[in-house]
């Protein structure tokens, strides 16, 4: 009996709930995760995941006329100093874009032959003729 004089209810054994299984989608991405990926087709897509961002490619279309600073890119593109900056250093990561220190302003201009090279390197890592 417990403190309040009634008797303690028992409803039987609890039944433990089984996890939901994986679906077919995250088990091949398991897989895929697992199997080796060659450094040279990883480097090609983070140059490709550099490029695919609207607000990056809103910044080398800026910089296709010539070299900014990251103030005037703040200005064209009108995002904050800080989140510009950002975009720039996945560019550089990238190898796209290079940066030169004047005094207190960076100036970012396109790589020279950034993307000759790139299309040279998909035609030669993807085999595709050129």
């Amino acid at each position: 009996m417990t403190a309040g004089g009634d008797a303690p209810s028992f409803s039987g054994p609890t039944r433990v709930e089984e996890p939901p299984l994986p679906s077919p989608a995250r088990i091949r991405g398991t897989i895929a995760s697992v199997v080796d990926q060659p450094a040279d087709l990883r480097a090609l897509r983070d140059t490709h995941k550099a490029l695919a961002d609207i607000n990056r490619l809103r910044i080398i279309r800026r910089l296709a006329s010539g070299a900014a600073t990251v103030g005037d890119l703040v200005e064209t593109v009108g995002l904050s100093q800080p989140l510009v900056s950002w975009h720039i250093s996945r560019l550089r990561a990238a190898g796209i874009v290079e940066t030169r220190r004047s005094g207190r302003e960076t100036r970012i201009a396109i790589r020279a032959g950034a993307f000759s090279e790139l299309a040279a390197r998909e035609r030669e890592l993807l085999g595709v003729e050129g």
